[in-house]
Parts: C-alpha cells; sequence; structure tokens
C-alpha cells in the first residue's frame, strides 16, 4: 500500500499543501531542503568532481609519459575539462532547482512533502502511518529526518527521490532532506506525533549515543 499522491490541479490555499486544510488541523512548520548541501549529499556533485579530476590526473600523466610537454598535456584535457564543467554545471542546476520547488511541511496530522519543479507532486504522510521519525546532523548545520512507515503503507523509491533516506531501496523512507535546525525540527515532529497518538509530549527527541540520530517511539497506528 503506498501513500496518497496527489497531482496538483488546485489553487493551494497554503503553499506546499494540496486543497485547504481540514477543520481542526494546523500547520506547524514548514520549510525546504538547503540546496548546495541538496548538491552534495543527493546530487553528490563532489563525488562527481572527484570523478572528473581523477580522469584529467590519469590524462595528464598518460600524455607525459607519451612525450607531450606540460603544456600540450594540459591541452589535451580541455574537451574533458569542458565536459566536466558542463556535467557540474547541470547537475548542480538541477538541485538548486530541486530544492527551489521544494517544500515541507509539518502539521497537526501529517507530513507533507511536494517537489517537482516542472509538475508539482504531493505526497501526504499521515501521522497513522508514521512509526518512526530519525534525525541525522551533518556538519554544516543542515540534516535529513527519515520518517519510518508502518505496514503496509509504502512509498516508491524513484517516485520520492531525493526525498528519500538514501540506499533504502527494500523499504524506502520518506524523508526531509537537509533542512535547516534539524534537530529543533525534529523536537517539533516528535511533540507532534506523541500528541496525535494521544501519548505524553516528550520534552525533547531521544538521540542516540553518537549523537546523530533520533528516534519517536512508536505511535499507535490507526
Amino acid at each position: 500500500m503506498t501513500a496518497p499522491i496527489l497531482l496538483e490541479h488546485e489553487a493551494e490555499e497554503i503553499r506546499g499543501i494540496p486543497g485547504r486544510l481540514p477543520e481542526g488541523e494546523r500547520l506547524l512548520w514548514q520549510g525546504a531542503p538547503a540546496w548546495w548541501p541538496l548538491a552534495l549529499r543527493a546530487y553528490r556533485v563532489r563525488a562527481l568532481a572527484i570523478y572528473f579530476t581523477a580522469l584529467a590526473a590519469l590524462g595528464f600523466i598518460a600524455g607525459l609519459r607519451d612525450g607531450l610537454s606540460a603544456t600540450d598535456a594540459v591541452y589535451g584535457l580541455v574537451p574533458l575539462i569542458l565536459l566536466a564543467f558542463t556535467a557540474l554545471g547541470t547537475v548542480t542546476l538541477l538541485a538548486w532547482l530541486s530544492a527551489r520547488a521544494t517544500v515541507y511541511s509539518v502539521t497537526t496530522r501529517r507530513v507533507v512533502i511536494q517537489g517537482g519543479a516542472a509538475l508539482p507532486v504531493s505526497v501526504n504522510l499521515p501521522f497513522s502511518a508514521v512509526a518512526s521519525a530519525q534525525v541525522k546532523l551533518h556538519g554544516d548545520g543542515t540534516g535529513d529526518i527519515a520518517l519510518g512507515l508502518a505496514a503496509p503503507h509504502r512509498v516508491s523509491y524513484l517516485l520520492m527521490w531525493p526525498h528519500v533516506r538514501p540506499w533504502r531501496f527494500s523499504v524506502p523512507e520518506p524523508s526531509l532532506r537537509t533542512i535547516r535546525a534539524p534537530a529543533e525540527v525534529a523536537q517539533l515532529l516528535s511533540r507532534a506525533l506523541a500528541a496525535a497518538a494521544g501519548m505524553p509530549t516528550p520534552a525533547q527527541p531521544a538521540l542516540d549515543v553518537a549523537g546523530q540520530g533520533a528516534r519517536h517511539p512508536e505511535p499507535a497506528v490507526a
């Protein structure tokens, strides 16, 4: 069973949330990915740059071994350098567009992930489908919050990317990627999940020993 997916055809009362909020539901938080951390972690711009750098170094060394001067060896790398800048520029632009088109919303009843630069698609994740929430903090001050879904709820990894936890292909976890102030958002989400499940509201999310994750106790699933 997949989480409900809604194509955006109607006007939004609140950007990022399809239609109108039902009576009794309140918006608690909205945010979006920080575009450069998203480019680094989801679109792998750093890895792509390292790849082209390694190719250029190997090409330069090969040119010297073939008897070329250092200048000629560098000139021989011009096509590769142009390809590298084109590829890096394209991927970086895609990351920027993705971040700009994305809106993450947390209400008193659900998490909504809206993405898609050309055709906005909203994925509603009601709290009744959320079994856990785990936050991963990055050194640049951003972080990811991954939502573990209770069976039989599932989402498509390909459809949700890049808004999924990396490398979780068999059991995809929708994620709020590279958001700012992730600890504060995790605390807010933890309290909202607890309130929706009728459990005592935690003062703060429980961090693991390494301080890299936070997990909310599993709420009752309707």
